[in-house]
């Protein structure tokens, strides 16, 4: 399938590294709003063509699905833009800036019959299955508790810092934590309590986040940009403990027996980047006429979207209009 990339930066880059190695991607183009700069990504990544503006690889008729890499304040612009000339659309993390605009975006592809899907790669690895086996098997017993962390220094980086490119914790690191939860402890959350430390720009630098489940379960996370953490995720059993080392892209699993005796190594398949995933099955689900991906379903985005605008809300955290209206 010829795809198109939509911005030239850091995510970009992975992704032409790893849609170079798939017999199942051609890449295509790309496009910057610095024709230079997609040239070079062009050069440099075995794309066959490079577009100075968006809206000149959108009116190509060669491009069937884009992957929009570009900052989530513009998600929603270049997301409408894509349904606009009818091609369908694999967009990063956060999908949008809140659940109104993500609900128009599905309104829209749903009108166009086109394909649209978050790229929150976590959602498609195959160790999302993995650990959900583990936990069925109850291999630490009864589960009432997990946490899941992600921190990344990232002060330097102008997304991530400024309240117009709707930056702040929760949006592009919080996110993991919370689709952590969510996939392996569902979504029958009767209340969430959260705090956050926020910026002098007015962004949440750090933030812990509550979640309390119908059946008495308990999660526990937390997010920032001001250092690095460990990145785990731990379930916590009658029998023992289960560490999901790097929630950000799982890379083993190791269970340990109440005495904190390690029982057991659980390694996830080797993998080109781990945004393969994504990829393969937003073309297969295209291929088969499909208008969402089963891994992350439109509601999921959608439920997603409205749990971070109420984290935002309880904060004062507020965008300007002009990134967060239709």
């Amino acid at each position: 399938m010829k795809i198109g990339i939509l911005g030239a930066g850091r995510i970009a880059t992975t992704l032409a590294k790893t849609m170079n190695k798939m017999p199942e991607v051609e890449c295509y183009g790309v496009a910057s709003r610095d024709l230079e700069k997609a040239e070079t990504f062009a050069k440099n990544h075995g794309f066959q063509h490079a577009f100075g503006s968006y809206e000149d690889m959108l009116s190509d008729e060669n491009v069937e699905l884009v992957y929009i890499a570009t900052p989530h304040s513009h998600h929603y612009r270049h997301i409408k833009m894509c349904l606009g000339a009818g091609k369908h659309v694999l967009c990063e993390k956060s999908f949008t800036v809140n659940a109104k605009q993500a609900a128009e975006v599905f309104r829209i592809a749903g009108e166009k019959e086109l394909l649209l899907t978050e790229a929150i790669w976590t959602r498609y690895m195959p160790s999302r299955k993995i650990i959900d086996d583990l936990l069925a098997e109850k291999v630490v017993g009864d589960v009432m508790k997990m946490t899941a962390n992600l921190n990344y220094p990232l002060l330097n980086k102008e997304r991530i810092v400024k309240l117009e490119l709707a930056g702040g914790a929760l949006l592009d690191v919080g996110i993991y934590p919370l689709n952590f939860a969510y996939m392996h402890f569902g979504d029958h959350v009767k209340e969430i309590h959260s705090a956050a430390q926020m910026t002098s720009a007015g962004v949440d630098g750090e933030n812990g986040i509550l979640l309390l489940y119908e059946d008495g379960r308990m999660a526990v996370l937390n997010s920032g940009i001001h250092g690095k953490s460990d990145s785990q995720g731990v379930f916590y059993g009658s029998e023992g403990c289960m560490i999901v080392e790097n929630i950000n892209n799982p890379e083993v699993i190791k269970i340990y027996d109440k005495d904190r005796n390690p029982i057991r190594e659980v390694k996830v398949p080797e993998q080109i980047s781990g945004y393969e995933y994504e990829i393969a099955e937003t073309i297969s689900c295209i291929k088969e006429g499909k208008l969402e991906c089963p891994s992350m379903p439109h509601a999921e985005t959608l439920r997603m979207m409205r749990v971070m605008d109420e984290l935002r809300a309880s904060w004062g955290m507020k965008y300007p209009e002009k990134i967060e209206k239709l």
